[in-house]
């Protein structure tokens, strides 16, 4: 199937395992926000319901660069995609409104990045990330 919009993420590739999946995720539950992301919920052949999820792929990418990070999302601050940011910061909170302070504390150029996440027309996304190795 082929989609009119797409879903790439970056992560900082010194992170530790952990450190990755917690970003991705976090990220991943940004994006889920975004108009037209989710499809409908789940159900198996019991009737138990379950949670809906995105309704097309998702590439992860990796960079060794913090300052790569930071290029792409000015870029993207010029194209039609929304974007969802992981900064090192993070880390040491505990809940949603410490995450937000923590963002809020510094400006655009100089938040501390280790994970970026973009949706929006595939055209625009590819051409952002283009360059960046898929995460393994």
């Amino acid at each position: 199937m082929e989609f009119d919009t797409k879903i790439k993420l970056v992560v900082l590739d010194s992170l530790e395992a952990w450190q990755k999946l917690n970003v991705v995720a976090f990220l991943m539950s940004g994006i889920g926000g975004a108009d037209g992301v989710l499809g409908k919920p789940y159900q198996d052949k019991d009737g138990v319901e379950y949670l809906s999820m995105s309704k097309q792929p998702v590439m992860i990418h990796t960079t060794a660069n913090v300052e790569e990070i930071r290029d792409l999302m000015k870029k993207a601050l010029t194209k039609e995609v929304v974007q969802a940011v992981y900064t090192r910061e993070l880390f040491a909170t505990m809940n949603d409104d410490d995450n937000r302070a923590a963002v809020a504390r510094f400006g655009t150029d100089e938040l501390d990045l280790v994970g970026l996440a973009v949706y929006g027309k595939k055209n625009h996304v590819d051409k952002l990330f283009k360059g960046l190795p898929l995460h393994k």
